[in-house]
């Protein structure tokens, strides 16, 4: 009985396997170096229009921490063609939804519109790749926003800063030892100029990979994606040179302390040689 039980989940198990395995998209790359990825899916009337670019945190300097989170709040701002404010309320008046995220490897924006509103979403990314508006009103206000953002989510609460001590512990050259979100003090410190050069540097379509999926026509996708992205010019992508850490060979012990902790909390945490 136990082998026959051990059979039927390991062939459900296998069919698991089998179904995701079953995802079909058709991926290529536009002459100015954007990949694109499709995928149809037309059991529901949504799409999801999605942009992530190849760069988070582990791209930044010391003393510059920060600024790719920053971005995922200031690319929210505006562009010459959305004025400043109107960018959630197109979305929400048509029907969809948006966010963003950072890590210390990517940054990615999407939305999610009914699908016959699939053309807005691809417009609004576009917009975002190729004239998103850097300007000192809206490094201001966004400032103000990721501070709150890390005290509530990190200074005032409870284990909050726990991961950026391990990180800290883990990595000593290696840009992984800053957390995401950064240091206020080089945000605040931070020019106007230095944010534009950022967006000029990784913003570019030959450091994004676009992927539009859901209740599509490939072809007409395609006709859009090659008129709101394929005039963006391409950029120079600098090679990746981070500074090495070396082996870990030896076990260290560190005790952090935190005012808004009154449990303590023990983590085991170890760095992949890979």
């Amino acid at each position: 009985m136990k082998k026959r039980l051990l059979s039927v989940a390991a062939a459900a198990f296998f069919g698991m396997a089998l179904n995701a395995q079953q995802i079909k998209f058709e991926e290529y790359d536009l002459p100015n170096g954007l990949h694109v990825i499709l995928h149809q899916d037309n059991s529901a009337p949504v799409v999801t229009t999605g942009v992530m670019y190849h760069v988070g945190a582990k791209d930044e300097v010391r003393g510059r921490t920060g600024f790719a989170h920053f971005f995922e709040h200031l690319l929210f701002e505006g562009t010459p063609n959305i004025k400043r404010g109107d960018w959630f309320k197109i979305v929400s008046s048509n029907g969809g939804q948006n966010n963003a995220n950072t890590t210390n490897d990517r940054t990615y924006y999407y939305e999610t519109f009914p699908s016959n509103n699939e053309q807005l979403g691809l417009w609004m990314e576009s917009e975002r790749m190729r004239h998103a508006l850097i300007n000192q009103v809206g490094v201001d206000t966004q400032r103000e926003v990721v501070k709150e953002e890390k005290r509530l989510r990190m200074d005032n609460q409870p284990y909050g800063n726990l991961f950026t001590t391990i990180q800290k512990n883990l990595f000593t050259n290696h840009p992984y030892n800053w957390p995401t979100i950064g240091s206020m003090e080089d945000l605040n410190s931070a020019k106007l100029e230095e944010f534009q050069a950022f967006y000029k540097k990784y913003y570019v379509p030959n450091n994004a990979t676009l992927v539009v999926a859901g209740d599509i026509k490939p072809e007409e996708t395609k006709k859009w994606i090659e008129t709101y992205y394929g005039g963006i010019p391409k950029g120079t992508v600098y090679p990746k040179d981070f500074p090495k850490d070396a082996p870990i060979t030896q076990e260290k012990e560190v005790t952090a302390t935190d005012p808004n902790i009154q449990l303590p909390a023990y983590i085991f945490a170890y760095r992949n040689s890979g």
